[in-house]
């Protein structure tokens, strides 16, 4: 559904006439960041590509970012540091392949420092505006009902509505069916393959 066929498909099932489209944009926009809040699906993946200089030590972080789910440098994964142990380890001031990153304020901090080649974010996004009536983002194509259903929620809160426990019973169901089936096929299919929990060297 684009943006104007999920005001029209909400403003159906609230069926009031005091409900503007204004309003309704309101409430699906206040949906939409409530599920970005509670989803980490596929849809909602994206990366980022840092080209890594002399000067590089630490990566701004995206403006759409929610959600860290890999950093990597060539074919090194970074690991993850609180600070204060981030902090220690950055005192060798050292220069090579980093191997630790840890987050302060709007930038992630890495070491070692690399000196070239690219790093690359992989984390989930949030979604662009719905400006026009014409225009779907990645959510809108594989979750408009638990669009339209947080909406109903927040106009329930709005209008005192007594369906309100009802729409937030379906809109709780959604999320939790898709967030379901986005886990499931993370360990499901042919090219799943279970992993030793140890390896010997001869």
């Amino acid at each position: 559904m684009n943006k104007g066929e999920l005001r029209t498909h909400f403003k159906e099932l609230l069926n009031r006439s005091d409900c503007t489209d204004a309003l309704a944009d309101t409430f699906i926009s206040q949906s939409i960041t409530r599920l970005e809040r509670n989803l980490r699906i596929p849809a909602m993946e994206k990366t980022h590509t840092y080209t890594i200089s002399s000067s590089t030590t630490e990566l701004t972080i995206p403006v759409d970012f929610l959600e860290i789910i890999g950093l990597h440098h060539g074919n090194t994964n970074l690991s993850r540091l609180s600070l204060a142990k981030f902090i220690e380890a950055e005192a060798g001031n050292e220069n090579g392949t980093p191997k630790f990153f840890c987050r302060q304020v709007d930038k992630f901090s890495i070491y070692p420092y690399p000196t070239s080649g690219s790093a690359i974010l992989t984390y989930y996004a949030s979604l662009p505006a719905l400006v026009a009536d014409s225009d779907t983002n990645s959510l809108t194509a594989v979750a408009s009902d638990m669009i339209v259903y947080g909406a109903l929620v927040y106009a329930a809160d709005y209008f005192l509505d007594e369906r309100g426990q009802l729409f937030e019973g379906k809109f709780q169901q959604g999320v939790g069916e898709i967030q379901s089936y986005a886990h499931d096929d993370e360990i499901s299919g042919t090219v799943q393959a279970i992993q030793p929990t140890a390896t010997y060297i001869e």
